[in-house]
């Protein structure tokens, strides 16, 4: 089985690609983790993703491509793969196609930007062990300090209610239109993402099943 998962930051993509990892027994390829596994190996590709992150820009589509194909070979993706975080534009999905990689299904989890932007600013971090919480799902016993160490809670910069919005403005302008792209290729199929993660994963596993 061989998947595309999309779907805006904090609609839950991570936590939803480790599930089907486990039933299926396929890998989750994360595009920040394959090229930090290239950097590290000293592969062709990696070397030249090395050379535009020294200068501070991004990794050009093309050398993206590159690592996702070379990852692509390797013996674990024979049954099947999650692209998690790829494509994220046109451009690299019409690459995908012309790599004659065949893929499944594109599964789509839908989740309101108010919800997103509810989720992800109210998280707080310890500053100190770095437990995590939710203003509004997980609260620490006492406001702002964490049960288990006593440090201060605070919010993390990509938490922060602007950064959330200025993801999303990025997501709907570049990524979005990837589902008029698979839908047009009979592969997308949109799951509404529910308040417990496990209702999100059966309604996931029940549209892979379809």
């Amino acid at each position: 089985m061989k998947l595309i998962l999309l779907g805006a930051p904090g609609a839950g993509k991570g936590t939803q690609a480790e599930k089907i990892c486990e039933k299926f027994n396929i890998p989750a390829i994360s595009t920040g983790n394959i090229i930090r596994a290239a950097l590290k190996n000293g592969t062709e590709m990696g070397l030249k993703a090395k050379s535009y992150m020294e200068k501070g820009q991004l990794v050009p589509d093309e050398v993206v491509i590159g690592i996702i194909k070379d990852r692509l070979k390797e013996d674990d993706c024979k049954f099947g793969f999650i692209l998690d975080g790829f494509p994220r534009t046109i451009p690299q999905a019409q690459a995908l196609e012309d790599m004659g990689i065949e893929i499944d299904k594109v599964v789509d989890i839908e989740v309101p930007d108010k919800k997103i932007t509810e989720r992800m600013s109210g998280r707080r971090v310890c500053s100190k062990c770095a437990n995590s919480y939710h203003l509004l799902y997980k609260k620490p016993k006492v406001e702002g300090i964490c049960d288990a160490c006593g440090g201060e809670l605070v919010q993390r910069k990509d938490d922060a209610p602007e950064t959330v919005q200025a993801r999303l403005v990025e997501y709907h302008e570049m990524t979005e239109p990837l589902k008029s792209f698979y839908e047009k290729l009979g592969k997308l199929v949109i799951v509404d993402g529910q308040e417990e993660v496990s209702d999100t994963t059966k309604l996931v596993f029940a549209a892979l099943e379809d």
